[in-house]
């Protein structure tokens, strides 16, 4: 069976480098914003090319304690790609604010400038970009909107840990940014973990404060608070990881090469642009018959998910909110989506089998 996702397997080879830094862990005595967390900071934010990273508890309180960090009016609009995670979403409205849906480009599945201008209102406040699967967003032009309307940025990096618009990466466009380390992700933790990228001092205190009951100083409180703290094992964790995020990202590039030139045209595959760097934490394609698909796959031995069946604007808990918005291009990706396995454990000799299978699909 080729599994689409083993985390034993995607972890295995860090297992020795954890189990000295639990040690180190546990022998500290410092469990909560210690050394760690620290260092893993400073690591991200130069990875990303930011002044700053502020580590968090998860993805959506990344997302979440960045909206409630710009200190946006309340109710006000904020921009955001109709085919995104919920989790997107749910940050907007837990921040007192308005999502307003704009269509992705279907070819590469991000948020389309040239729709965005044609959503923006007297009350829109920010634009949430979402680098989808592991492609940036087009944030040249997404900037250049934002600087001209007078409006605030904030990334949705959670599946793009690495990727880039000319050279330089998702997660530093932004006036506040936000990244999940969810454990699939391509940096992914072995736990709940998120963290903010930005190069803005007020910004990144603020974040510090909001994460930490809404204080500087223990026990003297400024603001209301969350308890959102990354945690120090996860950071130490993280650490390991990061410093072989480039050799993941490397892996996962090579085996879509294999998918990009192997795969026939029964299948919509990723675009590819030469000014983006995409990292393919999803290698994703599209087939009208994508039910019919991952079934023939399965029974086959092959392991496949959908990212995501059920677009925001159709889910339960959207009823009043967006759920009288229409979304013909998003609703035409989440019925035909499937995502291949393309995990660092995965081998080219499976991704190349994985490739064989599905162009047998319909014979």
């Amino acid at each position: 069976m080729i599994e689409y996702e083993n985390l034993t397997k995607s972890n295995a080879v860090f297992f020795n480098d954890y189990q000295v830094e639990f040690k180190k862990f546990l022998e500290s005595g410092r469990y909560v914003l210690g050394d760690s967390v620290q260092k893993f900071e400073q690591e991200f934010a130069k990875h990303c090319g930011t002044k700053y990273c502020v580590g968090v508890a998860s993805g959506l309180d990344a997302l979440t304690l960045s909206l409630k960090a710009l200190d946006l009016k309340h109710g006000s609009e904020v921009i955001v790609p109709s085919n995104t995670y919920i989790a997107t979403i749910l940050s907007i409205l837990q921040a007192g604010l308005k999502p307003v849906l704009v269509e992705p480009d279907i070819a590469t599945y991000n948020i389309d400038p040239l729709k965005i201008e044609e959503k923006l209102t007297k009350k829109t406040s920010a634009i949430m970009p979402v680098h989808l699967y592991g492609k940036a967003c087009d944030m040249e032009s997404i900037m250049e909107i934002a600087k001209e309307n007078n409006l605030r940025v904030v990334e949705d990096c959670a599946q793009a840990h690495g990727a880039m618009q000319n050279g330089k990466k998702v997660g530093s466009f932004g006036d506040i940014n936000a990244f999940s380390f969810y454990p699939t992700k391509n940096l992914g933790a072995l736990g709940e973990a998120g963290a903010v990228t930005t190069n803005n001092d007020e910004l990144a205190e603020k974040v510090r404060m909001l994460r930490n009951y809404g204080s500087k100083v223990k026990y003297y409180n400024e603001l209301v608070g969350y308890n959102s703290r990354l945690d120090e094992i996860q950071a130490a964790l993280l650490l390991v990881k990061l410093r072989k995020l480039d050799e993941i990202i490397s892996h996962k590039r090579m085996l879509a090469k294999i998918y990009l030139s192997g795969l026939n045209d029964k299948f919509v595959k990723p675009s590819v642009g030469k000014d983006y760097f995409d990292v393919y934490h999803i290698f994703n394609i599209r087939n009208k018959r994508r039910d019919a698909l991952k079934e023939y796959l399965l029974k086959n031995e092959i392991g496949t998910e959908i990212h995501y069946p059920v677009s925001p604007n159709k889910q339960k808990a959207m009823k009043g909110i967006i759920d009288k918005v229409k979304c013909p291009i998003s609703e035409e990706i989440h019925a035909t989506t499937l995502s291949l396995p393309i995990s660092f454990f995965h081998t080219k000799e499976e991704v190349n089998k994985v490739v064989e299978v599905a162009n047998r699909f319909g014979d």
